[in-house]
C-alpha cells in the first residue's frame, strides 16, 4: 500500500501543478488544423514544434493544440513514414492564441493506409494485414475477427496476453500457462473449442510460459475454423490468436517503465528505438523486461526475463528486410490445478459445485521449491519485395524452440468414501502429485512464401493472396511422475510442508515413477494455398480460397532404440476450402456477410475391424474436419465512431474417431459434434474522450456421436461457459489543462461451466462469475502514470476444463513510464 500511496500522490501532485499555472504568464498557445490534399480532416497525425519538447497528435477533426510556449518564432514539423516532411513557420506571442492551418501532400485514403491506429479515435481498428494474409478492411472481410490495439492495452495497464484477451468477445480463459514445452502458453475457449496463442505476425510463434505484453503492439482474435489460410498445425476449430509485435520506426524514441503491485509483483521494461544510419534505412528496436510475480496463495511465484530485438533494413524502394527474435527465460511453481480421478462420481463428493468443496482457496498445498525452468528462443526473418504497382512478394521464416525441465505439482479431488473405503460421501481429501518434464524440447519451423496482388481483369477488381507453406514440427518431450501423499485439505495439516523437493526426490529414488509419457515425433506439412476477393460491383464481393495440404509424420520414436516405431510413414493429403460473400448496402458503412470455413486434424489408423470379423471396410482414417456456416452484419458508421458486428454460426465436426458400437476394441470414423451460437461486438467513441468496447457471445455445443456413449447429447466438458461477456469504458478529460487524465472501468462475465458432464459420472460446475476491473491514468508526451485495480469485489472464481484452477483475488498495479 505504501507504493500505491506514493503513485497516487505523484499523480495528483502533477495534476494540481497543472491547475496552478497562470493563464496570463507570458506564454502562448498554438491551435491548428491539419487537412489532407483532398480537404479532409487528418486525424492521428503527429505534430512537433521544432526546438522544443512540445508535440501533439491531431484529433478526429484534424485539430491540435500546443500549450505553454514561450514567445518567439518556431517551425512546426509533420512527418509521415514514406511521405515528404512538412515544415511550416509560426510566430507565438505571449498570452495569445496563434491559429495555423496545414495541408498534407497525401489524400485521406493514403493517410488511412499509413496511420494504423489513432490515440484519439477510441479502440476501433478498421483493417488488418494478417487476417486474410493481405491488406483488407474489416468491412470487406466475410470473416469475424477482433483487434485489440495499443490504446486499449495502455489504458488498462496490460502486462500479459492473458490481460489483453479479456477484451475479446467470446473468449474465455480455461487454463493458465503451464510453462511446459509444447504447451503454447495459456489455454482459452472460442466457439466451444480450445484455442491457444501460437501465432505471431501470421506465422508460428509459440511461447510456453506466461506471454508478457512487452513486445505486443496488437492482438488479433480470428473466429472460426481457419485452416485454409493458416493451416491446421497451430490453429483450432474455434479460431486462432495472432500476436502482432512492435516494429522499428524511423526516429529515436522509446519508453522505460517500472510497475509494481500486489503479491510482490515487480516489472521493469525497456523499449528503445533508433535509426542506425543517417538515411534511416537501417532501423533498430529492442524490448526487454524482467518480471516477478508472487501468488495470492501462501506459496507460489513466477519470474521471467524477455529480450526482443528487431532490425529492419530498407535496401531500396522495392526491397526491405525485417529480422527479429524473442528470448523468454523463466521459472514458475505449479498451477494449483485440481483434477477428477478416473471413474469418480460427482455424487460421491457430496456437491457438484467448486464453491462448495472443502478446499482452502488460498492454500497452495505445495512447497515453493517445486518449480520448473522454461525457455523460448524464437527467430523470425522476413523479406518484402514490391514486384510492381500491383504485386508484392513476402518471404517469411519462423523458428520457435521451447524447453522445460522440472516439477509440476497437481492434485486429485478424492471423495471421503474413496479414502476411507466406505460409502460415505463428502469432499476435502486430495492426493498431491507431480508430473515433471525432463529436458523436454519442442520445435516448430515455418517457411512461407506469399504473393499478394491488387489488380483488375475485365474491369473487375481482384485482391489476391497465394503462396507456399512448409511447417516442420519436432517434439522430444518426456513427462513422468508419481503420487506423493493424500491429505485432508482444510484445518490443521501436520504434513502440509512435506510436499517439497527433498521428499519428492526421495519418493522417486525409493518408488520410481508411476507413469512415463514420452511425446517424440517429427512431422512435416507441405501446403499451397490461394485466396481471391472478387468485386462483382463496388458493393458486392465474393471470396474463394483453397488449401492443398500434405502431411507426413514418421510416427513416435522409441527412446531406447532411437528408431521410429512405424515402419511406414503416416501420410495424408487434404483439400481445405473457404468461401465468403459481402454485400454493402451502404458502401464501407454497412456490410452483410456470410462464409463457409474449414479446418481439419490429421488422424492415424485404420477404419473398422482389421481382423475382418465385421462388415466394415478397412480404409485408412482420413482427417477429422470441422465445417462452419456463418452469417451476419457489420457496421462502421458516424465516421468510425461506431463499429459493430453480429454473427450467427454453426460448426459441425465430423469424421471423429470413436469405438465401434458393439466392439470397443476397434474404431470407426463416424463421430460428430455440433457447436452453434451468436457473437456480438460493439466498439464506440460517441463523444470526444469517451471510448467503449463490449462483446457478448452464446454457444451451444453437444456431442452427437461420441467416443463415449455417456456423453452423447451433452455439452462437452471442454466447451467452456455457454454465455461469455466483456465490457470496458473509459473517459479522457477534454479540459486543456487536464489533457491526458482519464479513467476506465469494465469487467468479464461467464456463466456456469460444466467441466465434468457425463450421464454415468454426473455434472460438476464451475460457478458463473463477474470480475470487475478499473484503471486511472495520466498520459503525457514525456511520461505516463497508471494505476489499476483488478477483481474489485475480491471474487472467488475458477477456470478449467475437466479440471478446476482457483484464480487471483483482488490485486492492484501501478506503473510509471518515461517516454523519449
Amino acid at each position: 500500500m505504501i507504493r500505491f500511496s506514493f503513485i497516487l500522490a505523484l499523480l495528483f501532485s502533477t495534476v494540481f501543478s497543472v491547475f496552478a499555472k497562470n493563464p496570463t504568464d507570458g506564454f502562448g498557445t498554438i491551435k491548428g488544423k491539419v487537412t489532407t490534399a483532398d480537404g479532409q480532416p487528418a486525424a492521428s497525425v503527429t505534430v512537433v514544434l521544432r526546438g522544443t519538447k512540445k508535440a501533439a497528435i491531431t484529433e478526429e477533426n484534424g485539430t491540435f493544440t500546443l500549450v505553454h510556449i514561450k514567445s518567439g518564432n518556431y517551425e512546426i514539423e509533420i512527418t509521415q513514414v514514406g511521405f515528404e516532411t512538412i515544415v511550416q513557420p509560426v510566430r507565438v506571442d505571449g498570452n495569445s492564441i496563434t491559429a495555423v492551418s496545414i495541408q498534407l501532400k497525401l489524400s485521406s485514403k493514403q493517410l488511412q493506409e499509413v496511420v494504423v491506429t489513432s490515440g484519439r479515435k477510441g479502440y476501433a481498428i478498421s483493417s488488418s494485414d494478417y487476417v486474410s494474409k493481405m491488406p483488407l478492411k474489416n468491412m470487406e472481410n466475410p470473416q469475424v475477427y477482433t483487434s485489440i490495439g495499443k490504446n486499449l492495452l495502455t489504458e488498462q495497464l496490460v502486462f500479459s496476453v492473458d490481460d489483453a484477451l479479456r477484451n475479446a468477445p467470446g473468449v474465455q480463459k480455461m487454463w493458465d500457462a503451464t510453462g511446459r514445452s509444447g504447451d503454447g502458453g495459456s489455454y482459452y475457449n472460442m466457439r466451444g473449442f480450445i484455442v491457444q496463442s501460437t501465432l505471431r505476425n501470421g506465422i508460428a510463434g509459440n511461447v510456453a510460459a506466461l506471454t508478457d505484453a512487452a513486445n505486443l503492439e496488437k492482438m488479433e482474435v480470428i473466429k472460426g475454423p481457419s485452416a485454409t489460410l493458416f493451416g491446421n498445425v497451430l490453429t483450432s476449430y474455434g479460431g486462432l490468436m495472432n500476436r502482432v509485435t512492435k516494429k522499428p520506426y524511423d526516429h529515436l524514441g522509446g519508453e522505460v517503465s517500472y510497475s509494481t503491485g500486489s503479491f510482490e509483483f515487480n516489472r521493469v521494461a525497456v523499449d528503445i528505438n533508433s535509426p542506425l544510419d543517417s538515411a534511416k534505412n537501417v532501423l533498430f528496436r529492442v524490448n526487454a523486461l524482467y518480471r516477478y510475480d508472487g501468488s495470492f496463495m501462501d506459496n507460489g511465484w513466477n519470474k521471467g526475463f524477455v529480450l526482443a530485438p528487431s532490425l529492419s533494413y530498407k535496401v531500396n524502394n522495392k526491397l526491405n528486410f525485417l529480422l527479429d527474435a524473442e528470448f523468454y527465460s523463466g521459472q514458475n511453481t505449479g498451477l494449483n490445478v485440481y483434477f477428477f480421478p478416473y471413474d469418480l462420481t460427482v455424487s460421491s463428493l457430496g456437491t457438484n459445485r467448486a464453491d462448495q468443496l472443502n478446499i482452502d482457496y488460498k492454500r497452495s498445498y505445495a512447497s515453493d521449491d517445486l518449480y520448473q525452468t522454461s525457455r523460448n528462443m524464437n527467430f523470425f526473418g522476413q523479406m518484402n519485395y514490391t514486384i510492381s504497382n500491383n504485386w508484392k512478394s513476402q518471404t517469411s521464416l519462423s523458428v520457435t524452440n521451447s524447453y522445460s525441465d522440472g516439477a509440476s505439482p497437481y492434485f486429485y479431488l478424492l471423495s471421503t468414501g474413496a479414502v476411507k473405503n466406505t460409502s460415505e460421501t463428502g469432499s476435502g481429501y486430495i492426493s498431491r502429485n507431480d508430473q515433471f518434464t525432463d529436458n523436454s524440447k519442442d520445435q516448430v519451423i515455418e517457411l512461407q512464401q506469399n504473393f499478394t496482388g491488387d489488380f483488375t481483369i475485365g474491369g473487375f477488381r481482384n485482391r489476391f493472396t497465394g503462396g507456399l507453406d512448409f511447417t516442420h514440427h519436432f517434439s522430444d518431450q518426456y513427462f513422468s511422475g508419481n503420487t506423493f501423499d493424500t491429505i485432508y485439505a482444510v484445518g490443521e495439516i501436520p504434513t502440509y510442508r512435506n510436499f517439497n523437493r527433498t521428499n519428492l526426490d526421495r519418493l522417486y529414488m525409493d518408488k520410481g515413477y508411476s507413469f512415463t509419457y514420452p511425446i517424440n515425433f517429427m512431422a512435416n506439412t507441405y501446403s499451397a494455398y490461394a485466396s481471391d476477393l472478387f468485386n462483382i460491383t463496388d458493393n458486392l464481393m465474393v471470396l474463394a480460397a483453397l488449401r492443398l495440404d500434405h502431411f507426413n509424420n514418421r510416427g513416435p520414436a522409441d527412446d531406447i532404440t532411437g528408431t521410429y516405431i512405424n515402419s511406414v510413414p503416416y501420410n495424408q493429403t487434404f483439400l481445405s476450402p473457404k468461401f465468403g460473400i459481402v454485400f454493402q448496402p451502404v458502401k464501407d458503412q454497412v456490410s452483410l456477410f456470410a462464409n463457409y470455413q474449414n479446418s481439419f486434424t490429421n488422424k492415424y489408423g485404420t477404419n473398422g475391424d482389421p481382423t475382418g470379423s465385421s462388415n466394415d471396410k478397412h480404409n485408412d482414417f482420413k482427417p477429422e474436419q470441422a465445417n462452419q456456416l456463418e452469417g451476419g452484419v457489420k457496421l462502421d458508421v458516424f465516421n468510425g465512431k461506431l463499429t459493430t458486428s453480429l454473427s450467427v454460426y454453426q460448426i459441425k465436426v465430423k469424421d471423429v474417431i470413436r469405438p465401434m458400437p458393439g466392439n470397443s476394441l476397434f474404431s470407426i470414423q463416424d463421430g460428430t459434434q455440433i457447436s452453434k451460437g451468436v457473437d456480438a461486438e460493439i466498439v464506440a467513441s460517441p463523444i470526444d474522450g469517451l471510448s467503449l468496447i463490449a462483446g457478448v457471445s452464446y454457444n451451444d455445443s453437444k456431442y452427437e456421436k461420441a467416443t463415449d456413449e455417456n456423453v452423447e447429447g451433452l455439452r462437452p466438458a471442454t466447451a467452456g461457459s455457454p454465455w461469455v461477456a466483456n465490457w470496458w469504458i473509459s473517459y479522457r478529460l477534454q479540459n486543456l489543462q487536464l489533457k491526458g487524465l482519464g479513467a476506465g472501468f469494465g469487467g468479464n462475465y461467464a456463466s456456469d461451466n460444466k467441466v465434468m458432464n457425463s450421464k454415468n459420472l454426473g455434472t460438476f460446475i464451475l460457478p458463473e462469475y463477474t470480475v470487475l476491473n478499473a484503471s486511472l491514468f495520466y498520459d503525457q508526451p514525456k511520461f505516463r502514470l497508471s494505476v489499476k485495480l483488478d477483481n474489485l469485489t475480491n471474487k472467488k472464481y475458477w477456470v478449467g476444463y475437466s479440471s478446476l484452477i482457483p484464480q487471483k483475488l483482488r490485486n492492484f498495479g501501478a506503473s510509471i513510464a518515461f517516454k523519449f
